[in-house]
């Protein structure tokens, strides 16, 4: 209903309105996976936000995170796969609201893009999320972490925000059915990049996968002993 509400106004109404629906979209999911399956969620760390822009650097494990996240969040943007603009309405909707599409198989063309719009985001006082593991990762597996979006901040000097949960442990990849239960959901400590050299981009990144590795590890320990 929201989706096709989206795509309906695209053309008359502006893009802050559509990506406020879009809000209101992800909020309805979040209800209707509570109440219709009986997964909820738990969110820890909000209080170490600081003020947007930033740009949220967030574990994939499954479609949770596309359809429940922005409601978790003050409004930004997702880099996501371009296939998913060609999905009837979910994928129009994306389109719509102008979230960053891009083409992997364009390679070093395809961060430009990311660079490009995302300064343009950041400038807006929008943040952008990315999945620095490119792709969903199974419970338990570490994907290899990619250092672009790293580049982006810094050059914006926005800081970086680490978020870790397991959605995968109930909503898995390609899985239609979902488990019940409570997906938790870890906010790391910003990561300044404002005034800091390019060569310390290595740095950073690895700081940012221990954060996002380090409560993956306690989200699991507590989901053994819960």
């Amino acid at each position: 209903m929201f989706t096709v509400w989206i795509v309906g106004v695209w053309p008359v109404a502006s893009l802050g309105y559509r990506r406020e629906v879009a809000r209101k979209w992800a909020a309805y999911n979040r209800w209707v996976l509570r109440w219709s399956c009986g997964l909820s969620d738990h969110l820890e760390g909000g209080e170490l936000l600081p003020p947007p822009p930033y740009l949220l650097l967030v574990k994939h494990q499954s479609a949770w995170e596309t359809v429940v996240l922005h409601a978790l969040f003050p409004p930004f943007v997702l880099v996501l796969k371009k296939s998913l603009l060609h999905i009837p309405i979910f994928g129009w909707s994306l389109r719509a609201t102008g979230q960053i599409a891009i083409d992997r198989g364009l390679g070093v063309q395809s961060m430009h893009v990311v660079r490009d719009r995302g300064l343009e985001e950041f400038q807006r006082g929008v943040s952008v999320v990315v999945f620095p593991e490119g792709t969903r990762v199974a419970p338990g597996q570490v994907g290899k972490y990619n250092a672009g979006s790293i580049a982006l901040a810094m050059e914006a000097g926005v800081p970086i925000v680490p978020v870790a949960h397991n959605a995968g442990s109930f909503w898995g990849r390609r899985a239609f059915l979902k488990k019940p239960g409570v997906i938790q959901i870890r906010i790391g400590r910003a990561i300044e990049t404002k005034g800091l050299d390019k060569r310390e981009r290595k740095r950073v990144l690895e700081e940012a996968k221990n954060s996002i590795e380090g409560m993956m590890a306690v989200i699991q320990k507590a989901s053994e002993h819960g």
